[in-house]
């Protein structure tokens, strides 16, 4: 049958017509349907600075105390990121199927401001009393023993007593029932003599400082180093309080001497310049010490998608701990509360994005890294999953506050930095600034602990931006007035994408 022109034309006009409804529900359907690196966008920006910037302030709160580990308000703390990582899927991994590894770790509790007071002799036997102020002037040891002390202060250089190197820095000196005043460090640069420094880095812990004074009879110790700073040893008989500069002024003033150029010879010459400084100081601490402290890791997986990738983890970490009180507050804001925001930031977007990566992703918030690193420690004595499976750990420490970014051993794992930098020149556009990190000196990081079991590590702070008129770190100061929530969000985002890239998705 033989179609008429009016036929043709309705029949030509219905085809048009179908095949661009047909067109438009394709177009429709691949709308419905993003891409993988689609969702990765959509999962990256679905982070938040306002999320971010809102788990810093609770980590802050009274309720959670400064977060000093083994303390009731820590374990707090430790048991509120549960419930975060709960409510975004993620499983327990730690002990007895909970999200918490159990450790030991004595703590000790700075009670009042303590007591700092420089004796001044005046004529006719007379005395004046310099009362030095909390904080500015100084800090109760965190792990001082209780009590109090008046005597003559003995300057002792770094305290260092090391027969091997030939370098006694208490020899002729009686300092039983005495204050010694004591520099941190050793006279050695790692960065300039690091083969050299191997032979000094036991003399450089603050543990083994106090447990040197302690062990020529001092009954206390002025440390300078002005921060509060509970990674050192307890002795229920030495007295420690930290000490700026004001108060190391003070007590060289009149003998001859300053602090700057006596440091320099120690240095310069490796020999000795301990002193009498003639001087008497009054200094007391007001403590209670619990030897049976209990510390928590915080531990949670997210398992990968693929049946064999998923045996290797990449480690999201970040300490979750503090400083307690000493005796005021201390929040721990950038510290490291911003840290476990940034870690949580990334581990929601995942949560809520449709796109799963092929390896696991472990997080650890871990416990007492201002407690000698003790958490990392401990958990790479007892691994969740094998450190051979072990690709990667990515730690965050200090990353709340400024306008650049920094990845310390970004240099050192190349390999690595690589997905890290491709993130930040697609997607992020920060300076980013990559560094070496020869790890040869104490461990000052929960990074620094996996490098040196072989787990490649690479670990973010952040700096720049508007300085702040008085030092925050370590001091009551770091709050949450200081953080850049916007340096927070662009961090989480930058990790967001590399992470799901080296995990694969």
């Amino acid at each position: 049958m033989k179609l008429n022109s009016s036929r043709r034309f309705f029949l030509f006009f219905f085809l048009v017509l179908f095949s661009g409804v047909f067109l438009i529900n394709g177009i429709i359907r691949g709308a419905e349907e993003p891409t993988a690196k689609e969702r990765l966008l959509q999962g990256m920006h679905s982070i938040s600075s306002h999320d971010l910037f809102q788990y810093v302030d609770d980590l802050c709160a009274e309720r959670f105390g400064g977060r000093l580990t083994g303390t009731d308000t820590y374990n707090a703390s430790a048991a509120w990121t549960a419930e975060k990582l709960t409510q975004w899927g993620v499983k327990p991994a730690g002990d007895n199927g909970t999200f918490f590894q159990d450790f030991p770790n004595p703590y000790t509790l700075v009670l009042d401001a303590g007591v700092l007071t420089l004796h001044i002799p005046q004529a006719k036997k007379s005395t004046l009393y310099k009362e030095y102020t909390y904080q500015t002037d100084y800090l109760p040891g965190s792990t001082s023993g209780s009590g109090k002390v008046t005597a003559e202060v003995i300057y002792v250089g770094y305290g260092i007593t090391a027969p091997e190197l030939g370098f006694d820095e208490y020899k002729g000196l009686d300092v039983k029932g005495k204050i010694v005043l004591v520099e941190r460090e050793v006279p050695i640069n790692p960065d300039k003599e690091p083969e050299l420094f191997k032979k000094w880095r036991p003399y450089s812990f603050h543990q083994y400082k106090a447990k040197n004074a302690h062990e020529h009879g001092a009954a206390g110790m002025l440390y300078i180093y002005h921060i509060a700073n509970p990674n050192c040893t307890y002795y229920s008989d030495l007295v420690l309080t930290y000490v700026a500069d004001s108060v190391v002024n003070d007590l060289f003033t009149g003998t001859g001497k300053t602090h700057d150029k006596t440091v320099e010879k120690i240095d310069t010459l490796r020999k000795p310049h301990s002193f009498r400084t003639g001087k008497t100081v009054s200094m007391a601490v007001n403590t209670e010490h619990h030897a049976d402290g209990i510390g928590k890791n915080v531990i949670g997986m997210v398992e990968g998608s693929d049946p064999e990738l998923k045996k290797e983890v990449i480690i999201l970490g970040a300490h979750l701990d503090h400083l307690g009180f000493n005796h005021l507050m201390m929040p721990g804001a950038n510290d490291n509360a911003s840290g476990v925001a940034v870690v949580m930031g990334v581990l929601k977007a995942m949560h809520l994005s449709e796109l799963k990566p092929q390896r696991s992703v472990l997080v650890i918030f871990f416990g007492a890294e201002e407690q000698a690193v003790a958490g990392s420690d401990y958990y790479l004595q007892h691994p969740v999953v094998p450190l051979n499976q072990t690709k990667l750990l990515l730690n965050l420490d200090g990353v709340g506050r400024g306008n650049m970014l920094a990845a310390l051993a970004g240099k050192t794992y190349p390999e690595f930095f690589e997905y890290i930098d491709d993130a930040n020149q697609n997607y992020i556009h920060r300076i980013l600034r990559a560094t070496d990190f020869q790890n040869i000196t104490r461990p000052r990081l929960d990074a620094a602990r996996f490098m040196w079991a072989g787990v490649p590590s690479i670990s973010f702070s952040t700096f720049g931006g508007e300085e702040l008129p008085v030092p925050v770190y370590h001091k009551t100061l770091d709050n949450i007035s200081i953080i850049t929530p916007e340096i927070m969000e662009d961090l989480a985002q930058l990790l967001y994408i590399a992470t799901m890239e080296i995990a694969g998705y």
